[in-house]
């Protein structure tokens, strides 16, 4: 039998490092071995009592079948309120897409908006999956570099300068997956004022807006929801990951493209999660505050306890990573990836899908305990003390 030839943009497709990682961190584990995993970007709460008992109500009703492939209207009635009472923007619930997760919110939008060759200028370091997804869609991802010595701030003139003739949209991601950089408001809003001068759209990902720290959460969409496609979620500010619900506001007729590709793929996301993820939205906000709290002290103390170790590491402003010079230890942060997890058995991820050569990213979306432990461990592996 000959062998089954797979699609040229398959074979293009770059696997997942972060879920490489902790597909092996998996592995040692249900070997008996003891793994301390740093990898995932995941919070390590429980999701919220409410918000587990909306969805056994909305089972109890019979709200288990199919739904509008954009969502309930009601779910995205509560987006629409939580986008005004947060973020001070006015969506109709038509402009609002509910998906699988933010994940597939991005990929709906890079489908509806590219042609072969068209680009998107993304600041990097970035998160693994957006040049992935871009190449998918036809598209070229192109890098704005951004360093550790500036706090992985975006120069917008970088930005001014990527622009070309090919250039249909500027990604942006703030608080931002893998750095923890936050974006100032002028930063944002010159960022904005530049696509409006080139006719562009800004696809502004928000989905760490709660997990911010010393600095101030700014939507995009506030200097011209025109030309801005906002993508947030459930999963990181109520320990949401596994229920699969995020969503995108922006135009409508982007918006309708958007649902017209979920209708012909995935259709609705899951209909239980959706009535628990209007629990999430229109509930207390004591979760979120305590979530933040438990991550600070977490960033302090493994910024801490990494820079005593000689791996120099920023401080992040949000999310819940960090990124370290690893060089102390292996000058191939795959290598040195390697080596934490075979022999240190701590997980993390290489910085080279992320645009970062020489940095590992950690997630402190875990117990002090268990940071305390993963520092001891590199700590012996390099023979010094945290």
């Amino acid at each position: 039998m000959a062998p089954i030839q797979l699609s040229e943009r398959v074979r293009k497709l770059k696997p997942s490092s972060t879920l490489a990682v902790t597909a092996r961190a998996m592995q040692l584990r249900r070997e008996g071995i003891d793994v301390i995993s740093m990898a995932a970007g995941e919070p390590d709460f429980d999701t919220p009592e409410h918000i587990k008992q909306a969805a056994v109500q909305a089972m109890r009703e019979g709200k288990t079948k199919y739904t509008p492939v954009q969502g309930v209207p009601e779910l995205r009635e509560a987006i629409a309120e939580k986008l005004k009472r947060e973020n001070g923007l006015t969506y109709r619930p038509d402009q609002i897409s509910v998906s699988t997760g933010g994940k597939q919110a991005l990929f709906n939008a890079f489908m509806a908006l590219l042609d072969p060759g068209d680009e998107v200028i993304v600041p990097a370091p970035y998160w693994v999956s957006y040049p992935e997804m871009i190449s998918f869609a036809g598209g070229v991802p192109v890098a704005v570099p951004t360093g550790a010595s500036a706090g992985y701030q975006l120069d917008p003139q970088a930005v001014a300068e990527r622009v070309g003739p090919k250039t249909r949209a500027i990604l942006i991601n703030s608080p931002a997956n893998p750095t923890g950089a936050v974006y100032p408001e002028e930063t944002i809003r010159r960022v904005v004022e530049i696509a409006a001068q080139h006719g562009l759209l800004v696809i502004t990902d928000e989905m760490y807006e709660h997990i911010i720290y010393d600095a101030v959460h700014v939507s995009a969409a506030s200097f011209g929801a025109e030309q801005v496609l906002t993508i947030n979620g459930a999963s990181k500010a109520y320990a949401m990951t596994g229920w699969r619900i995020g969503y995108a506001a922006g135009p409508k007729p982007l918006i309708d493209a958007m649902n017209a590709i979920q209708g012909q793929s995935t259709s609705n996301p899951n209909s239980i999660a959706q009535w628990a993820t209007i629990a999430a939205l229109s509930g207390s906000a004591a979760f979120i505050q305590m979530a933040r709290e438990q991550f600070r002290l977490r960033r302090d103390r493994i910024v801490a306890g990494l820079n005593a170790l000689g791996l120099s590491t920023p401080t992040p402003d949000g999310a819940f990573y960090v990124m370290a010079d690893i060089s102390a230890l292996h000058r191939d942060e795959l290598e040195a990836s390697r080596i934490l997890l075979e022999q240190a058995r701590v997980a993390v991820v290489p910085g080279t899908d992320f645009a970062a050569p020489g940095r590992v990213r950690l997630s402190y979306a875990t117990s002090l305990e268990q940071i305390a432990s993963a520092l001891e461990r590199i700590g012996q592996l390099m023979g010094v003390t945290a």
